[in-house]
């Protein structure tokens, strides 16, 4: 499933793509897809495939198309705060851009069928937080994962502000995902080969929605050949954070508030977006034609009455591209990540200073 829009060069360039093509149409779900570059949850040797609007998969890792993935976080209406359940939730992908939404008091929950995609998404969970500055310019919801069919959940399980299924729900099962929701709640997933957006508007009142064709692979039902008993998934239990937890996020916040007090000062309304460095111009090439003709193959050039302005519009083009050059083939400076730097600055022993940056590697 995807292709919807062309692929892109580079994360930012995908994003790109997909707000042209409005799969991509508020700023919240903007920031959350470029903060996190999709290529890192691919293994190394597949990261070719990562800026390609396709599905992909690899054994058990799966990764839906960008395109879906924007429909999905677009019909969610993420709010911060909000509790949201990820069935199916596979690398973590889509769990670690809801949690950028969601911010420290959220809930985000997933649940996915095989062990090793659960370690596999902890590894790319783990990476993220060590070493993304896109950590220290949100407030994160960090996912929790658990092992187990999604159709197993226990009854007992709490329900949820936001769900989403990423396999084929079929018609038997869908009051059961509904029953997942609280009142208010929205469910997102794939319904019989629609995705579809259905709103708990009361205790037995629904409203629903269908937002695209898609192809999904069915929910995988659970078996119970070996012990003819139901595994119940029990989700992790909503925490309450602790003195020491809320204490570190209200000094990041006024860290934050402070650096960008700074920053409005000196940029007098605020920052200043970076440059755009040019992308390579495509160009207008003559074609060869070549003329089959009682067996003999002639090759000619045929003149076109506007070639010799294009032949003037393109030597303007390099002209004017010679003299850009020395900016255009300039590399930007990496990011500063001014958190962290007020943080090392501050007159705290170094382990309370690794603490307030949740010991990350840089």
């Amino acid at each position: 499933m995807g292709g919807a829009v062309s692929a892109g060069e580079d994360n930012d360039e995908l994003i790109d793509n997909l707000k042209e093509a409005q799969y991509i149409r508020t700023e919240l779900v903007e920031q959350a897809f470029r903060a996190i570059d999709r290529a890192h949850y691919y293994p190394e040797e597949f990261k070719d495939n990562a800026y390609k609007d396709l599905a992909w998969k690899h054994g058990n890792i799966h990764i839906s198309a960008p395109c879906i993935y924007s429909e999905v976080m677009e019909a969610l209406d993420l709010e911060p705060g909000l509790s949201f359940l990820n069935l199916g939730s596979g690398t973590g992908y889509l769990s670690s851009m809801v949690g950028l939404i969601l911010g420290p008091f959220g809930v985000n929950h997933g649940v996915e069928l095989h062990s090793d995609v659960i370690e596999y998404a902890k590894q790319k969970l783990d990476y993220f937080i060590r070493t993304s500055d896109s950590f220290d310019k949100f407030e994160f919801c960090e996912p929790s994962f658990v092992t187990g069919n999604c159709l197993e959940i226990s009854p007992e399980s709490t329900q949820y502000d936001r769900v989403y299924c990423g396999a084929g729900v079929q018609k038997e099962h869908e009051d059961y995902m509904k029953n997942l929701l609280k009142v208010g709640g929205i469910l997102v997933m794939p319904l019989e080969e629609k995705l579809t957006k259905i709103t708990r508007i009361g205790p037995a009142a629904w409203e629903t929605k269908k937002i695209l064709a898609v192809s999904f692979a069915p929910l995988i039902q659970p078996n119970h050949a070996d012990s003819g008993k139901s595994k119940l998934v029990h989700l992790p239990p909503m925490t309450v954070r602790s003195l020491q937890d809320l204490a570190r996020i209200a000094i990041r916040g006024t860290i934050k508030k402070i650096i960008h007090q700074e920053t409005m000062s000196k940029n007098g309304n605020g920052l200043k977006n970076p440059p755009r460095f040019k992308r390579r111009r495509v160009r207008r090439r003559r074609m060869e034609t070549i003329v089959f003709l009682d067996k003999e193959v002639f090759a000619s050039r045929i003149s076109n009455a506007s070639d010799d302005n294009n032949n003037c519009e393109e030597l303007e083009e390099e002209r004017r591209e010679e003299e850009e050059k020395g900016i255009s083939e300039l590399k930007p400076e990496p990011p500063v990540n001014f958190l962290r730097e007020k943080v090392l600055s501050l007159p705290l022993p170094d382990p309370l200073k690794y603490y307030l940056l949740y010991y990350r590697e840089k």
